[in-house]
């Protein structure tokens, strides 16, 4: 993954131009994957990767956004490391924006509340999609657009301190989805054999109990927290349930005769998505709660809890392939799946990470099932994350999810060495095998 799109939670709610004094950011910094990309990519080149998911981040090509002319060194950097992917027998999949923009952008226009982005973003794509052409295929366009509603300073660049920080939010969506539909039309257009998804973080909600107001509030908390992106960015329409949504909180959202027309001609090809974990719906407001990945939930009584209060349910990774494909009829493409646990690292920079391998083994189970049961198309799978980085959910270092230990800490000390996990060796068997020896 490219860090250079994670999110630090000291800043999450500010502009980041500034560092206070005393206090160090992660993030400023994160693996330094700018640098090491070949040493590590040849680790995932030995692990047998197939493909690997990264970022562009927007200011290497525009640092203010709003330029005409993009940053040619940026272009060649990213340039020599899809080359270097390709040579190693990797497929790029590419996120557009992943949890990133110019900051220019956000001071200067307001960000994603303010339409003239969408005009920024898609020269962005214009110029990338243009210059990769033949090199990359798999493009998806926002990194868990829901995201501009639940965590919009990150997702979109909105202050909470405003206002009008509802009304911002949705008119953020708005631009968002209709950027979305012309990248995709426009991505076509330079190359056909693109193929361009959306990407959902997914928020399942299971009823608490059998009781129908449990019921029907689960599913209106999966309608509105997922399915109503992805819906817009497959189906190409708003659907009535979020019209009446708007209606009922009373926003008034600028929507243009043309962005109808752009929503319909800019349907995804696939359904790109993160899978953490699952929380559950109750109309009692008595009930436990846990934290999850952005928003937390109903505490599930069935199933076990991370350090971090994530709700571990496999089987729910088989119920949301089915939602979706039941949905859509489209292929999905797992994007991102794994635990974030504080690895204790030996002194030769080992970690026993059994409770990561039997996860991503159960995760993998319920994925096979989907595809060989119920026959689910699923195009791809893949972990989050391949090699220790910066949590974009919480800034911490120490929330560790990958395969390849990275020596830093949330203080900034280390010397950024890698070295393989036990999971490391499990992962490679699992790609060797086709996911047949778990």
């Amino acid at each position: 993954m490219d860090i250079a799109t994670s999110a630090s939670k000291d800043v999450s709610r500010q502009f980041t131009d500034g560092i206070k004094k005393g206090i160090y950011y992660p993030n400023h910094e994160g693996i330094d994957f700018y640098h090491k990309y070949k040493e590590d990519l040849a680790l995932f080149e030995e692990m047998g990767f197939k493909c690997f998911r990264t970022s562009i981040a927007w200011s290497r090509i525009f640092p203010n956004g709003d330029e005409k002319l993009p940053n040619e060194l940026g272009l060649k950097y990213y340039d020599d490391l899809f080359d270097e992917m390709i040579k190693r027998g990797m497929e790029p999949v590419v996120t557009i924006s992943h949890y990133e923009m110019p900051l220019y952008l956000a001071k200067q226009y307001g960000g994603w509340a303010n339409r003239k982005l969408i005009d920024f973003y898609l020269n962005f794509c214009e110029v990338i999609y243009k210059r990769y052409s033949g090199k990359v295929k798999y493009w998806m366009t926002f990194n868990e657009i829901n995201s501009v509603i639940f965590m919009p300073e990150v997702a979109g660049i909105i202050g909470r301190e405003q206002a009008d920080f509802k009304q911002r939010s949705f008119q953020a969506a708005h631009h968002q989805f209709v950027a979305s539909a012309k990248a995709v039309k426009l991505g076509h257009q330079i190359d056909s054999k693109n193929m361009i998804g959306c990407m959902v973080l997914t928020l399942i909600k299971y009823p608490l109990t059998a009781k129908p107001e449990d019921v029907l509030l689960a599913e209106e908390k999966m309608r509105y927290g997922t399915f109503a992106f992805s819906d817009i960015q497959v189906r190409g329409h708003y659907p009535n349930y979020v019209k009446k949504l708007i209606q009922k909180i009373d926003l008034k959202i600028e929507v243009k005769p043309d962005d109808l027309k752009s929503l319909k001609e800019g349907c995804v090809d696939f359904v790109g998505f993160s899978y953490y974990s699952s929380s559950a719906a109750s109309t009692d407001t008595n009930v436990e709660t846990t934290a999850g990945n952005i928003v937390s939930g109903v505490k599930n009584p069935y199933l076990p809890t991370s350090e971090w209060g994530w709700q571990i349910d496999a089987k729910g990774l088989r119920y949301i392939l089915n939602r979706f494909y039941e949905r859509y009829e489209i292929p999905l493409f797992i994007v991102e799946n794994g635990l974030g646990y504080d690895d204790q690292v030996d002194e030769n920079g080992y970690v026993e990470d059994d409770y990561r391998i039997t996860y991503l083994k159960e995760h993998i189970k319920e994925m096979k099932s989907a595809i060989l049961e119920d026959g689910v198309d699923v195009i791809g799978y893949t972990p989050w994350g391949c090699i220790d980085l910066v949590s974009a959910g919480t800034g911490e270092m120490k929330k560790r999810y990958g395969f390849i230990y990275v020596d830093r800490d949330d203080q900034g000390n280390g010397t950024l060495k890698r070295s393989k996990k036990k999971s490391f060796a499990w992962y490679k068997k699992v790609i060797a095998t086709d996911g047949e020896d778990l």
